[in-house]
């Protein structure tokens, strides 16, 4: 007997990413669906607990900070793809080629001639009060205007199926290894379904991404000399960085493994002596990776850092700074800086934004914390907010105190009904809420975007918190080529 009967299956009041109607699959997952459908529950379960051996196999792991103490666990992850028609995703990339774009320019005028500002757009007193914007970097112009050469943009869909973008993440965006691992789980437990060849592949976003960093070197007559930068093993996403360099085949290397020598060039110290790195793909934040230019006492960076960088002698990946868009406040702006900057509307929308600085956004925000998802400006991983409809008084009371005491760093939004999809549960196949986090990569000559990106799925029924650290799981994404399908 069939364990998943999708006539049974509710995912009630939501858009749901594989059904249509209950017991109608959309046409980009029909052959998904069809397949499921037709596994018995002992199938199913084994399915599970292949996924689960791989993934145990594999070694892929993510670190949670609980109570002072580090836990390393294994990858939550859910065997029932999330699946998105091509179509529909050619519309979404060409989007978030436009939402890069345009912040690379907003940053690289913010730490220039700052037009944005002069005219009127964007508030002086917003860049004031950030916390990301980097003194140091004033008067730096990196090649082609490039500041965020990886950017992750968190994509939501509402119950009517519009695609908004929830943030932008472009200091050290994390999350794209396990897009990778997703999919190589997915192929061990479901290969057949890899057969039609509709699925398209994500493999190649290592070689994008090397080809990205090769062509940042200064010294276009060399084979570049690239490294990753960790802060160390008990960083959170350890995994990745060592992921990253090993599909790549360049050097991991933390802070001490480098040196920037008398002639403000950064070497890395091998056993055979320095070997000159000509590209560095960071994975320490910006105020720990100089002690000369930010904390003094930070023992993650290298020394002469920023100097080897003003100076042309490194390319740093992202630049130092480029955080000072990565604000969940400035995300408020980001229309008003496509418009400007690009002259056209933005292709993807904004999630509704309420500004707490602003007198009549705040009175409003007090006064109907039940009803919204509060932010504060710089905090990722889901830590720091308030979910009001979740939310039990005294929470919402404690959590107004903190906006009244400082309303730059709070922002508001509307609780969107996001879209579900079908999760393998105690219970049977269950609507669970997810996000979408694609990746995009930009030289300053192409752009790139992942075929999808990370799924991230509330494994708690009803939780709208999709993050790993609270609790969330993944889900590998499809983008289905439909042509020929009806679609």
């Amino acid at each position: 007997m069939a364990y998943i009967e999708w006539d049974q299956y509710q995912s009630t009041g939501f858009y749901d990413e594989l059904l249509a109607e209950p017991g109608v699959p959309r046409p980009s997952a029909q052959m998904l669906c069809q397949y499921l459908a037709g596994l018995e529950e002992r199938e199913i379960r084994d399915l599970k607990t292949a996924a689960e051996v791989a993934i145990q196999v594999m070694g892929i792991s993510f670190t949670v900070y609980s109570d002072g103490n580090m836990i390393d666990r294994a990858w939550p992850f859910d065997i029932v793809p999330r699946v998105i028609p091509l179509d529909e995703w050619e519309r979404v990339e060409q989007g978030l080629k436009q939402r890069v774009k345009a912040l690379n320019m907003f940053i690289d005028d913010l730490y220039n001639d700052q037009r944005i500002i002069k005219d009127g757009v964007f508030p002086a007193e917003l860049l004031e009060q950030s916390v990301n914007f980097r003194q140091q970097c004033v008067g730096i112009h990196p090649p082609g205007g490039i500041w965020a050469h990886i950017c992750g943009s968190d994509l939501v869909r509402d119950k009517d199926g519009t695609i908004y973008v929830l943030e932008d993440n472009l200091r050290i965006p994390s999350g794209v290894s396990y897009m990778l691992e997703n999919r190589n789980v997915t192929k061990r437990v479901m290969p057949e379904l890899f057969e039609t060849g509709r699925i398209l592949p994500v493999d190649d976003y290592p070689a994008q991404l090397y080809d990205m960093l090769s062509a940042m070197s200064p010294r276009k007559d060399h084979e570049p000399s690239i490294v990753v930068m960790t802060p160390g093993i008990y960083n959170s996403a350890y995994y990745e960085h060592a992921f990253l360099a090993q599909q790549m085949g360049v050097d991991l290397v933390e802070g001490s493994d480098l040196i920037v020598g008398t002639d403000d060039c950064v070497y890395m110290r091998t056993i055979d002596g320095l070997v000159r790195v000509d590209v560095i793909y960071r994975r320490v934040d910006d105020l720990f990776i100089d002690p000369e230019a930010f904390n003094p006492e930070s023992a993650l960076g290298v020394s002469g850092l920023m100097r080897a960088w003003r100076n042309g002698n490194v390319a740093l990946c992202n630049a130092p700074g480029a955080g000072v868009a990565d604000d969940k406040v400035v995300y408020a702006y980001v229309p008003d800086i496509i418009r400007y900057y690009l002259d056209a509307e933005p292709i993807l929308a904004n999630v509704p934004s309420y500004l707490c600085m602003k007198d009549d956004d705040r009175e409003y925000v007090l006064a109907n914390l039940d009803k919204l998802v509060v932010k504060p400006a710089n905090e990722s991983g889901g830590y720091g907010m308030l979910v009001g409809p979740h939310a039990t008084p005294e929470q919402r009371a404690a959590f107004a105190e903190r906006i009244k005491a400082d309303p730059r760093n709070y922002m508001a939004q509307p609780t969107l009904a996001l879209s579900v999809a079908p999760t393998l549960t105690e219970n049977g196949v269950e609507a669970r809420h997810v996000d979408l986090r694609p990746f995009i990569l930009s030289s300053g000559v192409d752009t790139y975007v992942t075929t999808g990106g990370l799924t991230r799925v509330a494994l708690v029924k009803g939780s709208l918190v999709v993050n790993s650290s609270q609790g969330g799981g993944s889900k590998d994404t499809w983008i289905v080529d439909t042509r020929g399908l009806g679609a």
